[in-house]
């Protein structure tokens, strides 16, 4: 499993928006399908929303990724 951490400079990221940003999607539409196909898990919950705000030490699993959000 790949582990990295993604620190963000503003108050939090959104769902979609971070997985375009670490590289695991290359499009929005792309990050739209895979979330609304379940594919998606923020915390060890599967998440459905695209705009679910992430915020510092949140983790986000895809595909055996796991992003965690740095601090600012």
């Amino acid at each position: 499993m790949e582990r990295q951490i993604i620190n963000i400079d503003t108050e939090f990221i959104k769902l979609d928006s971070l997985l375009k940003f670490a590289g695991l999607c290359d499009t929005g539409g792309m990050a739209k399908n895979v979330i609304k196909d379940e594919l998606v898990k923020v915390n060890g919950e599967i998440e459905t929303r695209r705009g679910r705000k992430l915020y510092p030490n949140d983790e986000v699993e895809f595909y055996g990724n796991v992003v965690v959000i740095g601090e600012k």
